[in-house]
C-alpha cells in the first residue's frame, strides 16, 4: 500500500480508528484512582505551540510552555491542574517556551533544561529557578526518573525525555529530524510513548504554501519526523507491553489525524500489536488524561 490514502481506506474498511481512544481522552477525569499511577495529557500540539501535563501521585510536571501563559493555565485548569509543581522543557524554540516567562510570574516553579537551552533563554531575558543539567543527563525529580536523552533538531541543545515512576516509563520525543542510536536506546521499554509525526511525505512534497528551502528544512536531519520516521522507529522499540502511541505536532497543512493514525497504526499491526492504542494530540484544544501502563 504505497498510497497513503490507500492505507487510511485499508484501516476504515477493517474498522480500525482511533477515535474512540481519541474521544474517551477528552473527558475531564476525577482524581486518579491510583496513588501510583502515572497520566498525561497535552494541552496542545502543533506548530503553533507545545505544552505537556504529566501527572505522577500527588505532583504535576509541565512539559514545554509553548502556549500563552493564559492558554496554559485556562487549558491546565480544564484538564482539572491548579498548580503545576516543576516544568521540564526540550529547548527554546518558541513554541515550546512562548508562555514561560508570563507563566512563571504566577507560578514560580524551578525550570528544567540543559545549561545552553538555559543559557540561551537567559539571554532572551527570562528570568526563572534554572535546574540545568546536560543531554544524556538522568535525575530525580518529584518522585520520577528523568531521563534525558540528546536528539536532531536545529535548536542549540534538544533533548527528549523518558519519565519513569515504579513500573511506568513515558517517553517523549518533539521536533526530531532523525531517529538516532541515542532516541531508540533511551525509549527501550516505554510502556507509553507521546512523539512528533509532524507531516506526511506525500503532502509535504505536494504543499503549495511552503518554499522548497523550508520544505527541505522540515524533512532534514534537523528538522521534524514523518509519519513513515516514526514508524520505523517503532520498528525498533516496540515491545509486546507497549500500550499506547499519541502522536503530536501535527502539521495543520502537510498532515491529518487519519492519515497519521492509519500509518502508525498499519506498523503496529505489522507488529504484532494491535492491542496498542493510537491516538492524536491536538493543537486547539486539550486531550488527556492518557494512562501510563505498568509492567
Amino acid at each position: 500500500m504505497e498510497n497513503t490514502f490507500d492505507v487510511i481506506r485499508f484501516f476504515y474498511e477493517l474498522g480500525i480508528s482511533s477515535m474512540n481512544c481519541t474521544m474517551q481522552s477528552l473527558d475531564i477525569p476525577a482524581a486518579m484512582a491510583d496513588d501510583e499511577q502515572v497520566q498525561f495529557s497535552v494541552l496542545g500540539s502543533g506548530s503553533v505551540g507545545n505544552a505537556t501535563v504529566v501527572r505522577a501521585g500527588e505532583s504535576c510536571v509541565m512539559v514545554d510552555a509553548g502556549l500563552s501563559a493564559r492558554q496554559l493555565k485556562d487549558r491546565a485548569k480544564r484538564m482539572g491542574v491548579e498548580t503545576i509543581d516543576a516544568i521540564l522543557l526540550t529547548h527554546e524554540h518558541s513554541d515550546h517556551v512562548k508562555g514561560l516567562s508570563i507563566f512563571l510570574k504566577s507560578q514560580a516553579v524551578p525550570v528544567y533544561t540543559t545549561s545552553q537551552t538555559a543559557y540561551v533563554l537567559r539571554q532572551s531575558g527570562i528570568t526563572a529557578e534554572w535546574r540545568t543539567f546536560e543531554a544524556g543527563q538522568s535525575f530525580s525529580l518529584l518522585g520520577m526518573e528523568v531521563r534525558s536523552f540528546p536528539i536532531l533538531h536545529d535548536a542549540v541543545d534538544p533533548v527528549g525525555y523518558v519519565l519513569e515512576h515504579g513500573e511506568t516509563r513515558l517517553g517523549i520525543l518533539s521536533d526530531a529530524g532523525h531517529v538516532t542510536h541515542a532516541i531508540t536506546a533511551a525509549l527501550q521499554g516505554v510502556q507509553t510513548l507521546f512523539v512528533e509525526a509532524n507531516y506526511d511525505e506525500a503532502l509535504l512534497a505536494a504543499d503549495t504554501k511552503r518554499p522548497w528551502s523550508i520544505k527541505q528544512r522540515i524533512s532534514s536531519r534537523h528538522g521534524h519526523l514523518s509519519n513513515k520516521q516514526v514508524a520505523a522507529l517503532l520498528e525498533i522499540i516496540a515491545h509486546p507491553r507497549l500500550q499506547r502511541v499519541v502522536l503530536g505536532h501535527l502539521s495543520a497543512d502537510c498532515n491529518s489525524e487519519p492519515i497519521a493514525e492509519a500509518v502508525i497504526a498499519e506498523a503496529l499491526r505489522t507488529l504484532g500489536l494491535q492491542h496498542a492504542q493510537v491516538c492524536c494530540a491536538a493543537q486547539a484544544e486539550p486531550r488527556g488524561w492518557w494512562p501510563v501502563a505498568g509492567a
